[in-house]
């Protein structure tokens, strides 16, 4: 049976320009062939939206930074740092794309659950520091703890609904502050909104954290590396899985 392919959403340099360049963090491609899958890097093409979506059997929207939101109905806050609007009108397609085929799984990280948050009618606290006195415990890489809201959710195993704290590793200033028409499934300590999620599709999660740098002992910027497996490196692996059975209704 063929590994499936996982399309990772990517970043840009002076995408302007003709030497303008695409750069993926490593983390990504390695945890998903870790995982049994294959990454494929998607260039920023929104006509291709539709065509990455098929030939893919499961997407990663990957970290960042700050989403442009006015044509979500608020101002850029002044202390963002916007990503370039190429990538976020990629990515925004690919989520409508996505939309389409609802049995293939699709995972937000970070910067990728804000987008998904504000593609089904949410909205961001844009400056966590300006509204919370923790804010830092969710800056810098850092260890944090966050509390399961759900019983059920493609974001753990069965074996870790209930059980109270996981641990992850986050770098953000911003979170989604209304998920719109998802579901909240975890949070942190603070009350903000760690993961999200569709209960109405087999796997459509967006997490706060980095789950892609959980253990990985040689990055000297993770300040902690006690994290909890289950929502961390077996949350892609539970992505690859899921996308294997898109391989197979495809085969």
């Amino acid at each position: 049976m063929q590994a499936p392919v996982i399309g990772i959403s990517i970043d840009n340099k002076n995408n302007e320009a003709s030497s303008g360049t695409y750069e993926s963090a490593i983390a990504y491609s390695r945890v998903i062939m870790n995982a049994g899958g294959i990454p494929l890097l998607l260039p920023h093409e929104p006509q291709l939206a539709g065509v990455y979506v098929e030939i893919c059997d499961g997407l990663v929207l990957t970290g960042g930074a700050d989403p442009h939101t006015e044509a979500f109905g608020q101002p850029t806050h002044p202390q963002a740092h916007p990503i370039d609007q190429r990538r976020q009108s990629f990515d925004l397609a690919l989520l409508a794309a996505a939309d389409l085929v609802p049995h293939k799984p699709v995972l937000g990280v970070c910067l990728g659950m804000q987008l998904m948050a504000l593609h089904k009618g949410g909205r961001l606290n844009q400056y966590l520091p300006q509204t919370l006195e923790s804010a830092k415990i969710h800056m810098n890489n850092r260890n944090h703890g966050l509390t399961l809201v759900v019983e059920k959710s493609a974001l753990f195993s069965g074996t870790t609904g209930g059980h109270g704290q996981c641990m992850v590793v986050s770098h953000h200033r911003q979170a989604v502050e209304d998920p719109g028409g998802l579901r909240i499934v975890a949070v942190a300590p603070d009350g903000v909104i760690e993961a999200t999620d569709d209960p109405t599709r087999p796997f459509y999660i967006g997490v706060q954290w980095h789950p892609e740098r959980a253990g990985v002992l040689d990055d000297p910027n993770v300040t902690h590396r006690q994290t909890s497996p289950d929502v961390n490196l077996g949350l892609y692996q539970r992505l690859v899985h899921a996308a294997l059975q898109t391989t197979s209704s495809r085969a």
